[in-house]
């Protein structure tokens, strides 16, 4: 499932496209609607106690965006350790086809007192929903 949205004015620059800043502001929107459709709201892992600050993001800007172009972001679970995850998202201009940014995101989780933890032991329930949303491994041979 995809994040859809549209590319409001304020987002753009001087040169009338979208400033860089804003694919990473994307990059949450589509990852919070992301825990929502697997069963794990932002606010619910909040309400348990923990949170998952980023630690790193990449960028890479393909093609440009402009007002009211129709952004559609696609959002993967990358890697999971317990302790770390690591988010790919694909962006995809739909009003011209092109792929506008591919980008990745790090998180750590911590408790209320923003100690990493690990989800496995102190919240089982969120590490199985993480867990189950990991792409399949692929076999060597």
């Amino acid at each position: 499932m995809a994040y859809l949205r549209r590319v409001h004015y304020h987002e753009t620059d001087a040169m009338g496209i979208v400033h860089h800043a804003n694919y990473v502001k994307w990059m949450e929107e589509a990852r919070v609607d992301w825990l929502d459709t697997q069963g794990l709201p932002y606010r619910r892992m909040e309400e348990l106690g923990f949170s998952s600050p980023v630690v790193e993001v990449a960028c890479r800007y393909v093609s440009p965006t402009r007002f009211d172009d129709r952004v559609e972001i696609q959002v993967e679970l990358q890697t999971y350790t317990g302790a770390q995850a690591t988010f790919a998202y694909t962006m995809k201009n739909q009003t011209n086809g092109q792929v506008c940014c591919t980008a990745t995101s790090r998180h750590c989780f911590v408790n209320t007192q923003g100690r990493v933890v690990s989800l496995k032991r102190h919240c089982p329930q969120a590490h199985s929903v993480l867990l189950a949303a990991l792409p399949p491994k692929e076999e060597t041979q």
